[in-house]
C-alpha cells in the first residue's frame, strides 16, 4: 500500500521554487557567461568614459572661465579687434580663440556671445550673425541675446522684417528679463516702418502695461501716438 504523500506548506513550496529559479539561473549563467561578462565589462568602460568625459568638460570650463575673465577688460574698453585676437605677448587669449577651444561648455558659449558682439560693433554683420545663431547654451537670458543680437545685425542690414520677428522672440523667452522692454519697443519701431500699425501697437501696449516703470515707457508712448 502507497504511503500518504505529504502535503507541502506554503513555505516549503515556495523554499522549492526558490531552489528551482536558482539553479536554472545558474545554468543559464554558465551557458552565457562569456557573454554576460561582456556586457558588463562594456557597461564599466561607458562609465568610466562618461566620468572622464564629464571630468574633461568641467575642467575646460574652468580654464575657458579664466581665459574669458582676462578678456574681458579688453572687450569692456571697446577694443573689439583685439578682444577677439587676444593681446600678443600675454596669456590674454582671444575670444575667437576661446570659441574654438572651448565651445562645448557653458563659458565657450558665453564667449561666443561676446565674439558676435565684437563682430557686431566692428561692423562685420554677416559674421556677428554666425555667432549669434551658433549659441546653444542653456542660459535663457543669453538666448534672448542671441535673438536680440541677430535682430540687430538683420535691421543693420535692412532685413527689418526678420529683425521685429527676432526682438518679439527675444522678448518672449522670460518675463523677468530686463532687457524686454528694449526688444519690444525694437520690434515695434520695425513694425512700423513695415505699415503692420496693429502689431506695433500690441507691442508698445504691452510695454505701457507690464514694464510701465521702465525707461521705455515714455517712448512707447510716442510711437502709440504715432499709430494711433
Amino acid at each position: 500500500m502507497l504511503a500518504k504523500r505529504k502535503k507541502l506548506s506554503r513555505k516549503q513550496i515556495k523554499e522549492d521554487k526558490l531552489v528551482t529559479t536558482y539553479y536554472k539561473v545558474l545554468k543559464l549563467y554558465e551557458k552565457y557567461q562569456s557573454k554576460i561578462l561582456m556586457i558588463l565589462g562594456a557597461a564599466a568602460v561607458v562609465v568610466v568614459v562618461i566620468v572622464l568625459y564629464s571630468s574633461k568638460v568641467s575642467e575646460d570650463n574652468r580654464i575657458a572661465t579664466t581665459q574669458l575673465s582676462r578678456i574681458m577688460n579688453t572687450y569692456n574698453t571697446g577694443s573689439y579687434q583685439e578682444a577677439i585676437d587676444g593681446v600678443p605677448g600675454t596669456n590674454v587669449v582671444g575670444l575667437r580663440k576661446i570659441v574654438e577651444d572651448y565651445s562645448s561648455t557653458q563659458q565657450g558659449e558665453y564667449a561666443k556671445i561676446f565674439l558676435a558682439n565684437c563682430y557686431y560693433f566692428l561692423g562685420n554683420y554677416r559674421t556677428a550673425l554666425e555667432y549669434y545663431d551658433d549659441y546653444s547654451g542653456s542660459n535663457t537670458l543669453y538666448k534672448a541675446t542671441a535673438f536680440a543680437g541677430c535682430a540687430n545685425c538683420y535691421e543693420a542690414m535692412n532685413e527689418i522684417e526678420k529683425a521685429a520677428e527676432l526682438y518679439q522672440r527675444a522678448a518672449s523667452l522670460s518675463e523677468s528679463d530686463p532687457n524686454n522692454p528694449e526688444y519690444l519697443i525694437k520690434a515695434g519701431k520695425n513694425y512700423i516702418k513695415m505699415g503692420q500699425t496693429e502689431e506695433a501697437k500690441l507691442l508698445l501696449e504691452k510695454i505701457k502695461k507690464d514694464y510701465k516703470n521702465s525707461s521705455f515707457s515714455q517712448e512707447a508712448d510716442r510711437y502709440l501716438a504715432e499709430v494711433q
